[in-house]
Parts: C-alpha cells; structure tokens; sequence
C-alpha cells in the first residue's frame, strides 16, 4: 500500500514540520485512520515531496514532523494547453483531471468567437487540478490561468518554443503526431471551441508564427481533443 499523500500550500522547502488544515486532517485521521508515527507524504505542487510522521493526530489540526525533503525536477518537455471554456463545465472539469494526470505544466482557458461569454470557476477548477495531482501521484502542480481572449494572442507572455493550432478547417496542416517526437522543450498547442476557430481567428495565430496541426481524422469533442494533444507531446 502506497503511503498517503496530501497537498499542502506551504512552500516545502526548510519546514521542519507543518499542521495539516482541517480538510486534510479530518481526511487523515477520520477516513485514513492514521496515528501518531504512521508516515505520509507532502507535496506543495512546486516539484517537492516530503516525508513526514504524524506527531499529533487531531482530527482538525493534524501535527506532522518533516523528515526529508526531496526535489523532483520538471518534465522535460513543458506541455502548455490553451482551449476553448466548454458550456458544459462537468467536461471541461474532467479535461482538467485528466491532463494533469498527463503531466501538462500550463493550462489556459480560451474566449473564442464561437463561445458564448464564459465564466470560469477559477477556485473550482484550482481544487480539480490538486485533486488530480495526488491521485496520480505527481508534484508539479499545473499553471491555471486567467481565462484569456484568443484574438489578443499577441498579449500572451509566450516562451520560446513550438507553437501549434489543431484545426478541422481546409488549411494546411501537419499531423500533430508526426511533430511530436522532434518537438522543442516548451510546446503550446491551441484547441478551439465547437465549430472550430474562426478563419480571422487562424489568420492570427498564423500571423503569430503558430503552425496549423490536425489531430488524425476523427472530428473530436474539445475535450477528448485537448486530451489527445497533450498526450501526443508527453510521449
């Protein structure tokens, strides 16, 4: 059995020991059972894991002693996602867990031509994000940002790096999967809405040196799209 693991705020790195907030201790000590001296895991989801043992097992304050702290580096290709906000949110809320289960460093949601004026529940989503990064176990918590208007691409604080827009529209393209093998380090791939982007929209971003990609041949629902991109470049 793998030893428990819990997402903490607190920048890791010099805490000799640290109180779990009321969520996590109630979940350590009521669900998880756990007591004085059984052993967890932290993360602050900036690439560092800790050791620690429970040395008070209140179940709303939750006392651990810091044993060894470990730093992960990052990924070696830096994967950022930019997609179109879905009306149904249930399935923009599962695009985000399985992503982050995939290893995405960067995740921005898109305002489109062909959406309706979204909000985003950014605290919501924040909380998904965690969620997905213990249960699968990683310590490289996502990048959310603001939502950001796709047609002020020349605003967005790019890095250097590949910069592709997965399209259905009768423009050139390349396969995605052809790319992804001799991809550069950072690499930002662009997912529209239901309908696609906007010829104006392509014109942008090519305009902005992005290279059109396809897919494959399936037309595909913006979150199956987001989730394939993402895991063509992890590979």
């Amino acid at each position: 059995m793998s030893v428990p693991l819990f997402f903490v705020t607190e920048p890791l790195i010099g805490l000799t020991g640290i109180t779990l907030d009321e969520e996590n201790s109630k979940h350590a000590v009521q669900v998880l059972r756990l007591k004085m001296g059984n052993v967890v895991e932290l993360t602050d989801g900036k690439g560092h894991v800790a050791t620690a043992s429970i040395v008070d097992d209140n179940r709303k304050r939750c006392r651990v002693a810091v044993q060894q702290i470990q730093s992960i580096p990052k990924p070696s290709r830096q994967i950022t996602l930019a997609i179109s906000l879905l009306k149904n949110r249930n399935r923009f809320e599962w695009l985000l867990e399985k992503v982050t289960e995939l290893g995405v460093a960067t995740i921005i949601p898109l305002l489109c031509e062909r959406i309706e004026k979204e909000s985003a529940r950014l605290e919501r989503m924040q909380s998904i994000l965690q969620s997905a990064l213990l249960q699968s176990r990683q310590v490289w918590l996502p990048e959310l940002t603001e939502p950001q208007d796709f047609k002020a691409i020349k605003k967005w604080k790019l890095q250097e790096g590949d910069h592709f827009i997965a399209t259905c529209n009768d423009v050139a393209k390349q396969l995605l999967s052809s790319l992804a093998m001799t991809s550069k380090k950072n690499v930002l791939i662009c997912i529209g809405p239901e309908g696609d982007f906007t010829d104006d929209e392509l014109k942008i971003a090519t305009e902005n040196n992005f290279m059109a990609v396809s897919l494959g041949a399936s037309r595909l629902r913006i979150e199956t799209a987001g989730i394939v991109a993402v895991s063509l470049l992890a590979c």
